[in-house]
């Protein structure tokens, strides 16, 4: 019988080597996996790429990985935000590389990874810095810029209720890119509230099928 859950975050991700790129859900403190994080602080892996909407704050798990210097590129929407200032010191002194995504390309590449696309055309950050080294080209009466798909190895995600199967679902604003990230990441880990039986979880209710789910951790 096909089961998905594990009994500790920290089993969940020993098998994460230096050098992998993981992704992490969260918009702020909504539908971000603390415990998972956390985990990952405790698993010593190096050298990571951290794709995620920001830069995380000083006093989470997140803050506490760069201040080790264990992350080697960060992938991300917002770099800069209150709190964050490990990061942004991480930066100044050339630790940690940085690569700016605007929030909606940013969704819209790990879609594109987890449906099989090979990238798409944008409107978004033409004639910007953002845009220069890619490929544009004017669509009709538009300019536009090529944007690859964003995959990653690992997926960190914060989900509300699962079953063993590894199916999803979310609550209100912890949704968030929770649902992107487990399509594009290779080995999706998933930290949830409740775990319920087989069969509890309405089909229509379920945003995250299991198939897009490896494992599963319950955190009370």
């Amino acid at each position: 019988m096909m089961n998905k859950i594990l009994d500790t975050c920290d089993t969940a991700l020993e098998d994460i080597k230096d050098g992998a790129t993981i992704m992490i859900s969260g918009f702020g403190r909504a539908g971000l996996p603390l415990r998972l994080i956390d985990a990952l602080v405790e698993q010593g892996a190096r050298d990571l790429t951290i794709i995620s909407n920001n830069s995380g704050s000083d006093d989470s798990g997140f803050g506490e990985l760069i201040r080790q210097k264990r992350v080697r590129k960060l992938i991300c929407s917002f770099p800069r935000l209150p709190g964050a200032t490990l990061f942004d010191a991480a930066y100044r002194a050339g630790e940690v590389e940085l690569e700016v995504v605007p929030q909606g390309n940013l969704a819209e590449r790990m879609r594109a990874a987890g449906a099989g696309i090979g990238g798409f055309y944008t409107p978004t950050a033409y004639g910007t810095r953002l845009a220069e080294g890619k490929e544009s080209r004017k669509i009709g009466d538009k300019n536009y810029v090529f944007e690859l798909p964003l995959k990653a190895d690992f997926a960190l995600v914060k989900a509300y209720h699962a079953d063993r199967w590894g199916n999803l679902t979310y609550r209100m604003s912890g949704r968030n890119f929770g649902p992107v990230m487990a399509s594009a990441a290779t080995t999706t880990i998933v930290q949830v509230s409740e775990i319920v039986p087989l069969g509890t979880l309405n089909p229509e209710t379920v945003v995250t099928p299991g198939i897009y789910v490896q494992r599963v951790v319950r955190v009370s």
